[in-house]
């Protein structure tokens, strides 16, 4: 079985059999908006009963609701050189896995989903879709990416975003966020979520003495003595980093959270998405 199929089968499995009974899918809400309770009429669903008002009035009386317009979900993924990076799965390959999950979601609940490949530009696009295949073509466009030497241009993925999506959307964008973005502009349109895809290794690395590293963006070779104290003011770097994206992220009201190569894909999008 290719990474791919592996990829797919995992993600939908997990979507369509495992999250099922209350919690359907990732995107709870029953699609429909509460407007007012009115008597009881002949041919009315009786689901829609309010049994505690029908108690207290002794008359019965039913919930009204206004179907709400279907969800556009936008899966946005950062392919620059450092994704082609990870000690247990490259970077690139737990973004596909994101995505799928995702997607697979967006999908059961009938909603539409489009997705989109950024570097320092718009790399490819998928038009608003249903369809399952979707998702199968969505994905392998991730893991057939090459990212190498690639540079990240979170601007240009935000002003293209802005101009593109004519629609209020669901926006969830997915990179290793090593560049602060600014999506103030963005989620003031819609509502963006920032998935942070990381290897340990990136924000603790191990003592290697004398190496030479290559930048996976640039091609660049690095050489240098990768001792304990070196290891240490790099480790710290990445924390000031972090600290400054997650303010950056609160203060464009931006929900976020991060993902490490290692861990969970399906249990880091409950945790982002319970109470949704």
């Amino acid at each position: 079985m290719s990474k791919l199929q592996k990829i797919l089968v995992r993600a939908r499995r997990q979507v369509f059999s495992e999250m099922v009974g209350n919690n359907p899918s990732i995107f709870q809400g029953e699609g429909y908006d509460f407007i007012e309770l009115r008597e009881y009429m002949p041919g009315d669903d009786i689901r829609h009963i309010d049994w505690n008002i029908t108690a207290k009035l002794q008359k019965p009386y039913i919930k009204i609701f206004r179907e709400e317009r279907e969800l556009n979900v936008v899966v946005a993924s950062m392919l620059n050189g450092s994704v082609h990076f990870g000690s247990k799965r490259f970077k690139q390959d737990v973004i596909a896995e994101l995505s799928a999950m995702l997607s697979f979601s967006v999908i059961k609940n009938g909603d539409l989903l489009s997705s989109y490949i950024f570097t320092d530009k718009l790399e490819s696009h998928l038009k608003p879709s249903k369809k399952l295949f979707s998702v199968h073509k969505s994905v392998e466009s991730i893991l057939n990416f090459e990212a190498l030497h690639k540079r990240a241009d979170y601007k240009k993925m935000a002003d293209t975003l802005f101009t593109r999506l004519k629609r209020k959307s669901l926006v969830i964008i997915i990179g290793d966020f090593f560049e602060i973005p600014d999506f103030k502009v963005l989620a003031k349109k819609h509502e963006v979520i920032a998935i942070v895809v990381r290897d340990i290794l990136e924000e603790k690395p191990p003592k290697m003495g004398f190496a030479s590293l290559i930048d996976p963006e640039s091609g660049a070779v690095l050489e240098g003595d990768f001792n304990d104290a070196t290891v240490k003011a790099y480790a710290k770097k990445v924390q000031i980093h972090d600290r400054k994206l997650y303010a950056a992220f609160r203060k464009q009201q931006v929900r976020f959270t991060k993902l490490y190569t290692h861990e969970n894909v399906s249990v880091a999008l409950r945790r982002l998405f319970e109470g949704r």
